[in-house]
């Protein structure tokens, strides 16, 4: 069990449990783990969102990288995806994002990402996290001339716009454009809003701009990825063609169609993938996603004859199933889709361009473009059980045969997914069906069932 590191980095609340002297310590194991087989000075980069505590984080571990002997480029608020872009782009040896994604702003994190732009696995975390409690970190204090420099290099973002226009300008110049099409965008006050606008902007793409003016605490206050309502209600009432929504960090999308309905992450990559099967980009015609995306998603792509590949819950877990067996496209229904074509990590602005040239080159409605996938109901009940006893439901003879019988009631048109949380006492039981009271009233007692097992 790791101490600092979760599923998608440490993310904690700022000041307090993530405090400059850990996050000192974290930038100086880390610079040593991610470099200590350089032969020259590591450079690297660090990005953050729009949190008050930003500034306070990204001190530290400056602090860290300097005292280390790494210099540093600070790139200032920037998505993560256009971090993780510019440390290839610029060859850097690491790179670092301050942020909680799509959690309240008193909350911060830090994620690492390798010289390849990609988020670095679970082994160099917990190698990292040894380095920080070893007492070792003095042994790498650099001294006099070999101390490392920062520079601050926010102009770097116009980078960042560039990499969309080099990727879809010619693409949106060869559409005849509807001039009443128009798209609206929430960036969740977080990192997008320095950027999306110019994006959209540049590719000729006319857009309503949302929640845009962050001011250290209103990062997903209501807004963004996670709280769809006021982007729904504004794409109904402005008749906007599509709604598009960010998370605090910009590495998640999610989407609104013309009558104001979701467009989640099975969705979008229902679309994509099906678009890209069509255009023949899509390797080996294989999706990845993890175990709890939606059976409408399996059975979508079933019948469009696409292989379907599953990992556990993170996107770090589905971009290294992508690397390992050569596909190049992967998600999460939260929002997060890889696209390893083009970034070797989820990216929400890409996301979003990538369904708007597909509805404009289709020359449809956003509604009927998701027609082809039927999202099954599905019910998540968290069961509070004993810390110790979370794993257990696997070994216990009364919870597998309830688990058995229902897989056998649904016939394949419906499923149970156990997953003991990472962080707390508690088992998820998900379960998806066709009818929503049935499931609901049979996850409750399967729950009300792990917790008198459990306990």
């Amino acid at each position: 069990m790791r101490k600092y590191f979760g599923t998608d980095g440490i993310r904690r609340i700022a000041n307090t449990e993530l405090s400059p002297e850990l996050v000192y310590r974290v930038a100086k194991a880390g610079a040593y783990v991610l470099s200590k087989h350089t032969n020259h000075t590591p450079t690297i980069l660090i990005g953050r969102d729009t949190r008050i505590s930003g500034t306070l984080i990204e001190s530290a571990m400056v602090a860290g990288f300097l005292s280390y002997g790494a210099n540093v480029k600070i790139l200032g608020v920037i998505p993560t995806p256009g971090v993780a872009y510019l440390t290839k782009k610029l060859k850097a040896d690491a790179s670092v994002v301050i942020s909680a994604s799509h959690n309240t702003y008193e909350f911060n994190g830090v994620k690492y990402f390798s010289n390849k732009g990609m988020k670095i696995p679970d082994e160099l975390e917990e190698e990292i996290e040894k380095i920080m409690d070893s007492g070792k970190l003095n042994d790498f204090s650099a001294v006099n001339d070999k101390i490392g420099v920062s520079e601050i290099r926010t102009d770097l973002l116009d980078e960042y716009v560039y990499f969309f226009r080099k990727n879809f300008e010619e693409d949106f110049e060869k559409i005849d454009m509807p001039e009443d099409f128009v798209v609206a965008i929430d960036t969740a006050n977080g990192a997008t809003s320095v950027v999306a606008e110019k994006v959209f902007t540049a590719l000729g793409i006319k857009h309503y701009i949302l929640n845009n003016t962050p001011n250290g605490t209103n990062i997903n206050d209501n807004c963004g990825s996670t709280h769809l309502d006021v982007l729904k209600k504004y794409v109904v009432e402005n008749k906007c063609n599509l709604g598009i929504a960010y998370d605090g960090d910009g590495d998640r999308c999610l989407a609104v169609d013309e009558k104001g309905n979701e467009i989640d992450g099975d969705k979008l990559l229902a679309v994509i993938s099906n678009y890209m099967k069509e255009k023949g980009t899509l390797k080996k015609d294989t999706l990845v996603a993890t175990v709890m995306s939606n059976l409408g998603l399996k059975k979508y792509t079933q019948r469009n004859n696409i292989n379907f590949e599953e990992t556990k819950v993170g996107d770090r877990y589905v971009l290294e199933k992508m690397l390992k067996e050569g596909y190049n496209l992967g998600g999460e229904q939260s929002g997060h889709i890889i696209m390893l074509d083009y970034n070797p990590t989820g990216d929400g602005i890409l996301t979003s361009l990538m369904l708007t040239k597909i509805i404009l080159e289709k020359n449809v409605a956003a509604s009927e473009i998701c027609d082809i996938i039927r999202i099954y109901p599905q019910v998540l009940i968290n069961a509070k059980v004993s810390s110790n006893k979370k794993y257990d439901y696997e070994n216990d003879e009364e919870i597998k045969l309830e688990i058995e019988k229902l897989e056998k009631e649904f016939s394949g048109n419906g499923r149970v997914l156990i997953r003991p949380s990472g962080t707390e006492p508690l088992v998820r039981v998900m379960i998806e069906g066709t009818d929503k009271d049935y499931i609901k009233t049979k996850a409750e007692n399967l729950a009300r069932l792990i917790e008198v097992k459990l306990n």
